[in-house]
Parts: structure tokens; C-alpha cells; sequence
């Protein structure tokens, strides 16, 4: 587990100029499939490396891009969420050079997903069709115009709570306008879950904290499980090799 140093490849882009991340890497020699992880509103976090790292001990190359390199939460979370809502910003460019560097890594197999959470997952559905294999959006935001932005996109996985106040009814429109496209997907609304469901521990101020319970934000140990099994079997099927014995069989 290692700190990317993206700097170079993103300022050639027009990108953030400290641009970097977290790299999670499998056991063993590889190549690997290759998976972008986007993090919360609350940056790169211990949280968000304990994600990455689950998704490597899964066997995926896993980069989770630090799009608050050029000055933290505080000063590039505004502009970050602008972004977001409008499709447009520099982010989108520090997140193909992302995507770019994971694929060309000698430790890929070129196979690239991107997973994303409450921010992070609304980039995810932003970035669907941009050159990924597969796609998993958890508790994210649907982008103002769903049908423009995901005409295109890659086969997409999506988890939300049925608890989270935030998002009421995403996952039903998601999904409507996902099979209106024609894009494979599997959306699923837990009713015991909230906002950030997935997350082992409570994020955020200690101050806010009984307020964000309130808002049905935080851990859901009972749905966590079905939801990560959810995600590592998408990526199986969409960036994993088929084992060459078991397609001899079929």
C-alpha cells in the first residue's frame, strides 16, 4: 500500500497540480484488473483506504484518487461538489488522468472499473462512460440530466439506503432510467440502511455527529455485507479474466 504521485501526468492534462492517491495492491505478481475509487465528501481517509484496501485483498489494483490534493477538504470541497453538480471542472480531468495511469500500469490487466462513495459515487455515474468497464455507485447523487449523462455508460452497480433522507427515491429513478437506456445494471434500495452505509465507522465532526444519525447517516453492519458482495461480484463478471477450465465446461 503506497502513495501515487500523479503530479506530472496531471499538470500535462490541465489537471490539479499535486494531484496523487492511494494505491492498494494485490498479493502476488499480477497483472491485475484495476479499479478507481472516489471518495466522500470528507476526503482520503483512513475510511476510504480500508475500502481500497478490501477491494485489493479482492484482487483488484485499486487507486483511490485524492481529488482534494491541491489543499484539502476545506478549500477544494466547494468547488469540488460545483463540479459534480454541473459535469464540468477540472476534477473530470484529474479522474481521466487517474483512469489513464491505472490502465497503463504494468500491473493492470488494462481492465478498469470505478467505484465511488456519497460524492464520489455521484462522480462515479458522471465518469460511467468514460472509458471503464464497470461501475459501482453507492448512496451517490443522480446527475441533474441522468439520461444525457448516462447514455453510454458502462454496466453500473448501485447500493442506497432505504433510511437515507438525502436520496429519497434515487434508486428507483436510477434504475428506470437505466433500463430506459438499455444499460445493464443492478440497483438496490436496503430499508435498514442510511447515507454511507458501507462505512465501518462514523464520519465527520464529533459535533455533528447526532445530527447525521438523524439524517440516517452512518454504518449499517446488517446491509454492509450483501452490498460488498454485491460490488465484488460485478467487478468479477465485467474485469476479471473467465477462468479458462470453467468456460471449457460451459
Amino acid at each position: 500500500m503506497t502513495y501515487v504521485d500523479l503530479s506530472a501526468q496531471s499538470a500535462a492534462a490541465g489537471g490539479s497540480p499535486a494531484l496523487g492517491g492511494y494505491l492498494a495492491t494485490p498479493s502476488g505478481s499480477g497483472p491485475f484488473p484495476s479499479v478507481l475509487m472516489v471518495h466522500e465528501a470528507f476526503g482520503l481517509n483512513d475510511q476510504i483506504r480500508v475500502h481500497a484496501d478490501r477491494l485489493a485483498r479482492a484482487g483488484y489494483l485499486t487507486l483511490a484518487v485524492d481529488l482534494f490534493s491541491d489543499g484539502g477538504a476545506r478549500r477544494c470541497l466547494v468547488s469540488t461538489m460545483r463540479s459534480m453538480m454541473t459535469g464540468t471542472g477540472r476534477v473530470f480531468t484529474d479522474l481521466a488522468t487517474a483512469r489513464a495511469w491505472l490502465a497503463d500500469s504494468p500491473l493492470s490487466t488494462g481492465k478498469t472499473g470505478v467505484i465511488g462513495f456519497c460524492m464520489g459515487g455521484g462522480f462515479a455515474l458522471l465518469v460511467a462512460r468514460d472509458g471503464f468497464d464497470a461501475a459501482s455507485v453507492n448512496y451517490g447523487r443522480l446527475p441533474r440530466d441522468p439520461e444525457g449523462a448516462l447514455r453510454g455508460a458502462c454496466p453500473i452497480v448501485a447500493n442506497f439506503g432505504g433510511k437515507d433522507r438525502t436520496l429519497k427515491g434515487a434508486a428507483e429513478k436510477l434504475e428506470t432510467v437505466l433500463d430506459n437506456l438499455g444499460i445493464e445494471n443492478s440497483v438496490k434500495e436496503f430499508p435498514t440502511a442510511g447515507h454511507s452505509f458501507l462505512n465501518k465507522t462514523e464520519e465527520g465532526p464529533a459535533v455533528l455527529r447526532p445530527l447525521m444519525r438523524v439524517m440516517g447517516v452512518g454504518p449499517d453492519p446488517q446491509s454492509a455485507p450483501e452490498a460488498w458482495q454485491r460490488i465484488e461480484d460485478h467487478f468479477a463478471r465485467h474485469l476479471k479474466e473467465p477462468d479458462p477450465a470453467t468456460a471449457e465446461g460451459n
